[in-house]
């Protein structure tokens, strides 16, 4: 990068980037775990599942929102010499940075399937439902400001991918046009042409 220019990543794409994994996986986990009748039988594996389902999105989607919103306070404009990653490219280094943890997860969750049936699964999906949920007040937040907010790459690659994490010192921001993702994360929609 010329002249001092860092390499910036969306916020929310990179928190957004978890969801989609977690939830299929989450859905698989469940799906699966339902065939195995475990210890405590079917239905109370769906009911704790359905209980942890809702705990896990909701502390997901709220953990970390004070640190969150205190760096977009303090974002800083984007310089001219910043090179603004592709969602594509934010994704994907995401993931394959957490492919073993998403496996390992995955594994665990089918292996509570003969204690707890469905329970792991529905955890994993609740997971993913609260980055998508987080993502989305992401996306509320750079509506209302009108500004996008991006973090550093390698802020990013020292503590695994964490956009709120303790190597992350500040964001910086753009206009609400920058980019190839919309507020919040999702694949930005161009209108068609007449």
């Amino acid at each position: 990068m010329a002249r001092g220019g860092q390499g910036l990543a969306r916020v929310a794409v990179v928190v957004r980037a978890g969801a989609a994994p977690l939830w299929w996986l989450g859905v698989c986990a469940t799906g699966i775990g339902l065939l195995v009748p475990g210890l405590t039988g079917r239905r109370i594996g769906v009911m704790a599942g359905a209980a942890l389902f809702l705990v896990t999105a909701a502390v997901v989607a709220c953990v970390r929102r004070r640190r969150y919103a205190t760096l977009a306070r303090g974002a800083a404009r984007a310089g001219r010499h910043d090179v603004l990653q592709d969602r594509a490219v934010s994704i994907r280094n995401w993931r394959r940075g957490h492919r073993w943890w998403l496996l390992l997860a995955f594994v665990a969750a089918l292996g509570s399937a003969f204690a707890v049936p469905a329970a792991g699964g529905m955890l994993l999906a609740g997971a993913g439902t609260g980055l998508r949920l987080k993502a989305a007040w992401l996306g509320r937040r750079e509506r209302a400001g009108e500004t996008l907010l991006w973090v550093r790459v390698d802020w990013l690659d020292k503590r695994g991918g964490r956009p709120a994490g303790k190597a992350v010192k500040a964001y910086r921001s753009t206009g609400i046009a920058a980019g190839d993702a919309a507020p919040g994360g999702a694949r930005r929609r161009t209108a068609a042409l007449v």
